[in-house]
């Protein structure tokens, strides 16, 4: 509710202080964090506990559609555009990475490369970005043994049913044991010992068999419905900071929700990302509701205030 009402344009005087927030708390995190199933990701102050890298993916949106934004007649050069907002989006990324967590600065980088190719910046640049991250991911799944079991599970799920491809394996009996309909709600098997984390990444597979495959494609229209009001707004908001921030906040929940359901569904290697709005977990929520509040108040401002003041974002860029 604070973000529908509280002006969108005025984040941009709390990106600085943000940044600074957040790097002393993701700092803090790998010293003193509470860890959890190998991962120190969570920072306990005494009966609270949040998750600093699920908040720090809101203040990157908000830093990288700023900069965007004030630096547009530099973003279609490398080295004097791209190259100061990559360092940010690197160190911050390089933090989390270390907890260790890679699937979001995947996200981060992710969502922050498309928003650049939005604001103006080269296509090729941000395809050599990419292709210059594959081996850096590769060596990141390589070297750590768990990542690359997970990676071989994907491969072959049932050839290790019972060892590293288990969860996946169960994720896929849940979805296929729902049929059309499911088996209603809170009847679930899966859920019960069987699935691990039934109730946080895996908590599509769960819905999936308690509602069908027909609750399932609900589920993904909804979705789509969201991302497609989100890059609606982003279209009609009145300055190209609106523009990018609504266009970030809606891929990152789009993108977090594909990665999501294409690793319980066999698509892509397990990995630890949450589904936006579904799966249990404090921070994650709290995060994604405020991004739909910016994109509410992003909204609200944009109506009776005519047609954008900026031109199409990267035009004459390429």
């Amino acid at each position: 509710m604070t973000f529908i009402f509280y002006d969108h344009r005025k984040l941009r005087r709390w990106v600085k202080p943000s940044l600074i927030a957040c790097a002393v708390v993701l700092a803090l995190v790998l010293v003193f964090g509470k860890e959890v199933s190998g991962a120190r990701r969570w920072l306990k102050l005494g009966w609270f506990g949040f998750q600093p890298s699920e908040f720090a993916k809101l203040v990157l949106i908000v830093f990288t559609a700023y900069y965007c934004d004030k630096k547009r007649s530099r973003i279609h050069s490398f080295r004097q555009g791209l190259l100061p907002l990559l360092s940010v989006l690197a160190f911050f990324s390089g933090m989390i990475f270390f907890q260790p967590d890679l699937g979001t600065p995947v996200l981060i980088l992710l969502t922050c490369l498309t928003l650049m190719l939005i604001a103006g910046a080269r296509f090729r640049h941000i395809f050599g970005i990419g292709a210059a991250l594959l081996p850096l991911l590769f060596l990141a799944m390589r070297l750590e043994p768990y990542r690359w079991r997970r990676i071989l599970a994907f491969l072959d799920p049932w050839e290790n049913a019972r060892g590293a491809s288990y969860q996946l394996v169960q994720s896929l009996l849940a979805l296929g044991s729902g049929g059309l309909f499911g088996s209603g709600l809170g009847d679930s098997h899966s859920k019960l010992l069987y699935l691990p984390e039934p109730h946080t990444d895996f908590i599509f597979p769960i819905f999936g068999e308690e509602f069908g495959l027909m609750g399932s494609w609900f589920i993904l229209v909804l979705f789509g419905v969201l991302a497609g009001i989100g890059f609606k707004i982003a279209a009609r908001a009145s300055s190209l900071f609106g523009t990018l921030l609504a266009g970030g906040i809606t891929l990152m929940t789009l993108y977090q929700a594909v990665i999501n359901i294409a690793m319980v569904t066999g698509c892509l290697p397990t990995k630890g990302v949450p589904l936006p709005f579904l799966s249990f977990g404090g921070s994650s929520l709290v995060v994604t509701l405020a991004g739909m509040g910016i994109l509410i108040n992003i909204s609200r401002s944009s109506r009776g205030s005519g047609e954008p003041e900026h031109s199409a974002a990267g035009k004459g860029s390429r």
